[in-house]
């Protein structure tokens, strides 16, 4: 049966949002991604609390602004740009995207099989070379260039860990120049447990293109 002629506009404006938010869900899910990524090299690094500005940059300059708390495995990353709010709970294996304006949220489940506990190396860590000191904003840093595997090509990395926070890994970047994330006003100290909740009164919506169960 073809759409109605008369519905066709609310149809077709269904499909782009949908597109959109699955658009959305990815570029957010691979930052957030890169964020565990970053903070899975050294285990002292998941053990701290802080808040920060994180800095995302692709090749050719575009880059984007965001919010980030840590406590343990919890996450929380404001968008600067869209006005979403992104918690993930690694303890719960769950992904809340938070809809202030709609006061909604969408609920994703975490896969155990890409599990980001922290080890002493990068999943995939061919090797790595310490190549001098560095200043990123403020902090002191040993700076190293890593190879890593990932799938079935073989990678290169730059990593600036700063000494004067435990090494934590402060800012990552491509050889190649292609992305950097960096972490910048950096507040250490205990962040509060609501941070990371679904927060009461939102409504629970379905993910764009999942049926309902």
């Amino acid at each position: 049966m073809g759409v109605d002629h008369g519905l066709r506009p609310c149809y077709e404006t269904l499909q782009v949002k949908n597109s959109e938010w699955r658009m959305i869900m990815k570029k957010r899910l691979f930052i957030l991604a890169a964020m565990l990524v970053a903070l899975v090299f050294y285990g002292t690094a998941l053990a701290l609390e802080f808040s920060a500005n994180m800095v995302n940059t692709s090749k050719g300059g575009k880059g984007m602004t965001s919010k980030v708390y840590m406590k343990d495995k919890k996450f929380r990353w404001e968008s600067m740009k869209q006005d979403t709010i992104t918690i993930s709970r690694q303890d719960l294996m769950k992904t809340w995207i938070i809809m202030p304006k709609q006061k909604s949220y969408m609920e994703m489940t975490l896969d155990p099989s890409k599990d980001q506990a922290p080890r002493e190396k990068m999943k995939g860590e061919i090797s790595r070379k310490l190549i001098g000191s560095d200043t990123v904003d403020g902090h002191p840093t040993k700076k190293y260039e890593i190879t890593y595997k990932d799938g079935q090509k073989q990678m290169k990395s730059y990593q600036w860990l700063a000494t004067d926070l435990a090494n934590f890994p402060i800012k990552s970047a491509a050889v190649d120049g292609s992305w950097s994330m960096e972490y910048r006003n950096i507040k250490m100290g205990g962040q509060a447990d609501s941070l990371f909740e679904a927060p009461k009164g939102y409504k629970k919506m379905a993910m764009p293109g999942v049926p309902r169960r």
